[in-house]
């Protein structure tokens, strides 16, 4: 089969099931440099298991992930970045928030991973970067959500990933927070060129950043920039149901299907 060494993530007749019901098939998708494409859709349609899967830690029921020209494998690739759904730390976690990036710089090594220089200054410029200078000395229980996930995105870009994943990376942040993290995720990929992955309840946050829109819902999917993806007519026909796409300002409301508003957060996912 041939690949194209210049697209960060192709996925070919990829299909997921669970418990006997299919939740999609026939998936095809070619992300390329520099692209961002947001994955939308209600709990339990596949969103977290599709991006598991390109990190080697699911199967998909059908299908193959080819991720920066090569298969995708379980030992991981460390040009592959993954920022986790924000739940926030224990307060008494054992870390400062420093030290929560530094994981993304030497968390591979075997051994306790003692400093280096190149390392330090590493962290310190990766710190800089997601604006966290001001906490980045504090235990990272202490810290708000906002400036944990902050750190997170700075220990996922330690090795200047060309493949960014983002599961739910807006969750319970207010609003000037995910428009915080929102600039560092695009940031990065205009900046390097990466491609990004990233899945959210709410499409408002990223509308302006996004190229395409991967909506997964009623067993089946559509693919297509915002315009062709977020409207009526499009969601009825993938939902099976009458669903209305309101916009009120610069934000979308989706009407109609239950548990997929564009607006509202919903509980997460816990693994498809």
């Amino acid at each position: 089969m041939r690949v194209n060494a210049a697209s960060p993530l192709e996925i070919r007749g990829a299909a997921l099931r669970r418990g006997g019901r299919e939740l999609w098939s026939g998936l095809d998708l070619t992300v390329e440099p520099g692209e961002l494409i947001a994955v939308l859709g209600p709990s339990g349609s596949g969103k977290t298991t599709l991006l598991r899967a390109v990190l080697g830690l699911d199967r998909l029921s059908e299908g193959r992930i080819t991720a920066l020209g090569s298969d995708v494998r379980r030992a991981g690739n460390r040009r592959i970045g993954y920022v986790p759904q924000q739940r926030p730390l224990p307060r008494d976690t054992a870390l400062r928030g420093r030290d929560l990036v530094r994981l993304g710089v030497d968390g591979h090594r075997f051994g306790f991973p003692f400093p280096r220089r190149g390392e330090r200054a590493r962290v310190d410029a990766l710190v800089d970067a997601v604006g966290g200078r001001d906490f980045a000395d504090r235990p990272v229980g202490l810290l708000s959500g906002g400036e944990q996930q902050r750190l997170r995105i700075g220990q996922a870009l330690a090795d200047e990933p060309r493949l960014l994943l983002c599961d739910e990376p807006l969750t319970s942040l207010d609003l000037a927070n995910q428009q915080a993290v929102v600039g560092l995720i695009d940031g990065h990929r205009r900046d390097t060129g990466a491609a990004v992955l990233l899945v959210t309840h709410d499409i408002n946050p990223v509308l302006g950043k996004v190229d395409r829109i991967l909506y997964l819902a009623g067993g089946r999917f559509t693919l297509g920039s915002p315009d062709d993806v977020l409207n009526s007519r499009v969601l009825s026909d993938l939902y099976g149901a009458p669903v209305f796409v309101l916009r009120a300002g610069d934000r979308l409301v989706v009407v109609g299907a239950p548990d997929a508003e564009a607006s509202h957060h919903h509980h997460d996912e816990a693994r498809a």
